[in-house]
């Protein structure tokens, strides 16, 4: 349902703001909240700001902080203004942010007083306009003479410069234009009408394309509210939020949803031969997994609607409960490159293990399929593609085709109705033996199903196949080594320690054989593992809690 035609994000502030302005716009947990009509004054104060620093079109503005209000805020007057906005993650160290300072050519920052440690002082000397984000207070900045110029942007400008940190190991600078975020949110407002009540909670960062798109134009162009949660989403902070908030709709990576059922809902069916019993029979698995679901409903808040789910693959053993449980998941699938939407699915069309059809107006194609299951290449074609990347014309043209298609560096098939399903990143894919494609992704997926294990990575060691696991040792100690959390921080006398240490490295040793077991009895033969490795602490992630596979593929 299209609110009204857009082509730039200045079409999209100025018309939401005018039908909007008494709505609720923004808010932070326990802070302030904004209406349309404020947050268009504060737009309106921070061009001004910039315009009087003699910042002009195409100027670049990099943004560095946690969620709030006031980082949408500067966003909007950024690009409105026809300037270039450099988001930055949160994660990204020092030396990270200085780089892409440097690349980007970054005039100006707005940067949280959270994260402004992360500036050193010669980085601070190279920018004409230092704006603390979180009350938009000039830090360093020398005001010009000259008339202020307001030059809208065009649809084919360029809006913003986001610098992924991928799982490659290398940032690029992706281009993304007015046209490319305008048209990816009538895309997305299509596939999931959005109203006027409707609430978003905000857990992802803002300088992720995922949540700012999708988190934050898109609301905002259908007149809905944002609330704003600047605290990691670790259940002490997000079940006490959800219960005050009672969002409508949430955006979440895998890892949060998939914690949740695996620490929290799974054990409750398993914790007695009789109960594990009882769940394995289909009927009553559905009926106490629809049970689930209406409790889950309610931690929610109980009136969630949406529940989007992007930026890596969900773990299939919890979506398959998440659908039973009638809980209103919706898979999306992309890229940075892309806006990032490619292909999609609301509540209502969810089905198990696809990312759905393409979205209205993007074209996919699978380059090259295997004869026998039909898996290639994805490609895409749509007006949400990216310009290219900053600086970089050689890898630009490297990412498309020879007839003008994005390379998504996706494997995938798509069945007869048109939804698509991904079978893992074409740079993991392993080459067995005797030419068979092995996809470390679904092996892990088999994995990370073992009560035991919370995350996994498999690769390549000498021709075989060796999976990292990071186990649940909280988990360990209690089920069998029958030691509670106040034992276990009492437990002082050091001949007592070292036997429990004893038997719990025995333990592990035994759990690694038998997750070994239980993956090669559950996978094809040229999928089988050879050795299971304990990862003692996690994995390093992306912002889409992706594990960066390039750190541990070596």
């Amino acid at each position: 349902m299209l609110r009204f035609e857009i082509k730039t994000l200045s079409d999209l502030f100025d018309g939401s703001v005018s039908k909007y302005e008494s709505n609720e716009a923004y808010s932070l947990v326990n802070g302030e909240s904004l209406s349309y009509l404020d947050v268009n004054r504060k737009v309106s104060e921070i061009k001004h700001l910039l315009a009087e620093h003699g910042l002009k079109k195409g100027d670049k503005v990099a943004i560095l902080g946690q969620n709030m209000p006031t980082w949408s805020i500067a966003y909007f007057a950024i690009t409105t203004l026809g300037l270039v906005a450099v988001p930055l993650l949160p994660d990204f160290t020092a030396t990270e942010i200085a780089n892409i300072i440097e690349h980007s050519e970054a005039k100006g920052i707005f940067v949280s007083d959270k994260l402004s440690a992360k500036l050193d002082a010669n980085l601070l000397e190279s920018l004409s306009l230092v704006v603390k984000l979180d009350d938009i207070t000039t830090v360093k900045g020398d005001r010009k003479d000259a008339p202020l110029l307001w030059d809208a942007p065009e649809p084919q400008d360029l809006a913003v410069i986001i610098y992924t940190s991928g799982t490659t190991g290398k940032s690029k600078g992706v281009m993304l234009s007015h046209n490319n975020l305008a048209s990816q949110v009538m895309m997305a407002a299509e596939l999931q009408p959005i109203l006027q009540n409707d609430v978003f909670l905000s857990i992802l960062p803002l300088s992720h394309t995922y949540e700012c798109s999708l988190g934050m134009l898109l609301p905002f162009y259908a007149g809905a509210a944002v609330c704003y949660l600047d605290k990691p989403p670790v259940a002490s902070t997000l079940v006490p939020t959800l219960k005050r908030i009672r969002p409508t709709i949430i955006l979440s990576v895998p890892l949060i949803i998939e914690k949740i059922y695996k620490n929290q809902i799974l054990p409750k069916f398993t914790q007695s031969k009789l109960t594990a019993t009882l769940y394995a029979l289909p009927p009553l698995r559905k009926a106490l997994n629809r049970m689930a679901g209406k409790k889950l409903l309610d931690t929610f808040g109980g009136r969630l609607r949406f529940f989007g789910i992007g930026g890596a693959k969900l773990d299939p053993v919890a979506e398959k409960f998440l659908l039973e449980a009638k809980f209103p998941i919706a898979i999306g699938y992309g890229l940075t490159e892309t806006s990032p939407l490619i292909a999609g699915t609301n509540p209502q069309m969810a089905k198990h293990q696809s990312t759905g059809p393409a979205i209205s107006g993007v074209e996919i194609r699978i380059d090259n399929p295997n004869p026998s299951n039909g898996e290639g290449e994805i490609v895409c074609k749509g007006p949400n593609v990216m310009q290219g990347y900053y600086k970089d014309v050689e890898l630009t043209q490297q990412a498309f085709t020879s007839d003008g298609w994005f390379k998504t560096g996706d494997l995938g098939m798509v069945d007869k109705n048109g939804f698509l399903y991904i079978k893992g990143r074409l740079k993991n894919m392993i080459v067995g033996p005797s030419g068979e494609n092995i996809y470390p992704e679904e092996i892990e997926s088999v994995i990370n199903e073992h009560s035991l294990v919370v995350e996994s990575l498999v690769v390549e060691k000498r021709g075989k196949l060796v999976a990292m696991v990071h186990l649940n040792t909280e988990e360990i100690e209690k089920r069998f080594l029958h030691l509670k959390e106040d034992a276990l921080r009492n437990l002082n006398d050091k001949v007592e320690r070292m036997k429990r240490e004893m038997h719990f490295n025995e333990k592990v040793e035994a759990i690694k054989k038998e997750i070994q077991e239980y993956v090669n009895s559950r996978v094809n033969k040229f999928s089988k593992i050879s050795l299971v490795v304990e990862q003692k602490v996690q994995f390093e992630k992306t912002a889409t809690h992706k594990i960066k596979r390039y750190l541990y593929c070596q």
